[in-house]
């Protein structure tokens, strides 16, 4: 979503943000600086297109949500008009991530996921994640970080070409494009101190920046419960020291006053991300309880009990006790291949080709085999569905007793869905409910479908600590498919 065309980019000629606060009025300027006019001279600009596509697709794509777009272009233009350069044009990406995450990019790329929206509770704690990342832009925090990540960078390269480790050399690199983003904790410090500022400025209140570090810390304890998630996208892996942070960010809140201070535009926000899609992205199938199914690709196959199951843009994994693991993914491939040739095709390391052999999955053609490395000894399931093989290994401790029957229940789960499974099968999705009259935490919580932890959940995406009253009508957020 590209915002300089709907956003004031100079103090000539636009209102203040405050007094459209509740209007629609904030319009473009007749002649918009925009992203790509600057790319042409500008080697911030230049670099952060570049790395723009890479980002995108390590988040799972951009998303789009027109109303949640408008939202974020009133909360980037009420920011733009105090920030240290008014008439740098910024360029707004959604990303298609549950993650809770934000970041920017050299030449004014900003970036938040669709998990740090369902996160916040109102307009003025997106304001200062996006302030803080302004800062970073504005101070030119990328390109610093830029130079001092070249070495490394080198490093990779060697690995990859005088150890001829390509696939080692490759991820060494990736990961020290993808910490572009990642900035030093003084670099971080000094984007607090000035994002908390802006905030203050354009009239927001100047304590959301602490009060949804405090959201996001309760967040990371809530995954961290799940020891298997992959919590490397999200926004405290590449910006530590929260205490201090929390701290810092609260002293120079009171330079504007006590709490209280300032527009949160709790109602606006909530109106705005209502009916925002939640957790897994219909692209990457979902997972329900202990079942991943994926709709548009018509499969569905469950682990068991006691497993835990993260659904990635690469692949499904799933862990469960003794050390078992299980990762799913597909390729497409020539109906031509035999199953029993693609196992041996050579991506299996350690196979045993003796072990290889075909059956039948539910009335699908299907091949297994057996393949053992560094300890571990592997099921490999391979399964046709048209153009199609999908592969199912599972993983265990070098005889381990609980390989076969695990891997058993794995492969015999897999199916195709019936039409009436895939019709019946929604998105899950961030609705605003209200309290009513005699409802409890506990009992609002039972709303939520889709989802484990339900009242964990429910307290974190209403941010409501240990001991909290409601109130009746109060707006709340909760997670369902209807």
């Amino acid at each position: 979503m590209l915002l300089s065309g709907v956003l004031c980019l100079s103090l000539a000629g636009c209102p203040s943000f405050l007094s459209q606060t509740n209007s629609s009025t904030i319009g473009p300027s007749d002649n918009p600086q925009t992203v790509g006019r600057l790319e042409k001279n500008d080697p911030r600009a230049r670099l952060g297109a570049k790395e723009h596509p890479r980002i995108v697709a390590s988040y799972g794509g951009e998303f789009s949500d027109a109303k949640v777009e408008r939202l974020l272009a009133r909360i980037v233009g009420a920011l733009t008009l105090v920030s240290e350069n008014p008439k740098q044009t910024w360029r707004i990406t959604i990303l298609n991530s549950p993650a809770v995450n934000a970041f920017a990019l050299p030449g004014g790329y900003l970036y938040v996921t669709r998990g740090l929206l369902a996160l916040a509770n109102d307009s003025s704690e997106v304001a200062a994640v996006i302030s803080h990342e302004m800062a970073h832009v504005t101070a030119n925090h990328g390109l610093q970080r830029q130079r001092a990540e070249e070495a490394e960078v080198i490093a990779s390269r060697v690995a990859a070409e005088v150890l001829s480790n390509e696939i080692a050399g490759q991820q060494a690199i990736a990961r020290s494009k993808l910490r572009l983003a990642a900035f030093s904790r003084q670099q971080e410090l000094q984007a607090d101190v000035i994002g908390v500022r802006m905030l203050g400025q354009a009239g927001f209140d100047p304590y959301a920046a602490s009060r949804f570090l405090r959201s996001m810390e309760a967040y990371s304890r809530f995954r961290a419960g799940d020891e298997d998630a992959d919590q490397s996208l999200d926004f405290l892996s590449s910006h530590p020291d929260a205490p201090k942070r929390l701290e810092l960010a609260t002293r120079h809140a009171r330079a504007f006053g006590p709490p209280g201070t300032g527009n949160r535009d709790r109602d606006m926000y909530l109106e705005g991300i209502s009916g925002l899609l939640y957790g897994d992205s219909p692209n990457e199938g979902y997972v329900r309880g202990l079942t991943y199914l994926h709709p548009r690709l018509g499969i569905r196959f469950s682990v068991p009990k006691d497993f835990v199951i993260d659904n990635t843009a690469q692949a499904v994994l799933a862990t469960g006790p003794g050390d078992i693991a299980i990762r799913f993914d597909g390729v497409t491939q020539n109906r031509s291949k035999s199953l029993t040739n693609y196992i041996a095709s050579g991506w299996v390391t350690g196979l045993d080709p003796s072990t290889i052999k075909t059956v039948r999955i539910n009335g699908l053609d299907a091949a297994t085999a057996r393949a053992s490395a560094d300890k571990w000894d592997f099921d490999v399931s391979v399964i046709r569905v048209r153009n199609r093989i999908y592969r199912l290994l599972t993983a265990a401790p070098t005889d381990s007793k609980s390989l076969e029957p695990v891997a058993m229940l794995v492969r015999n789960s897999f199916r195709k869905m019936t039409s009436s499974e895939t019709a019946s099968l929604k998105p899950l999705k961030i609705r605003i409910d209200r309290v009513r009259s005699g409802d409890t935490i506990t009992s609002i919580a039972g709303r939520m479908r889709g989802t484990n932890r339900r009242l964990e959940l429910y307290r974190l995406l209403n941010a409501l600590p240990q001991g909290a009253s409601l109130s009746t009508g109060q707006k709340i957020k909760i997670v369902s498919d209807r």
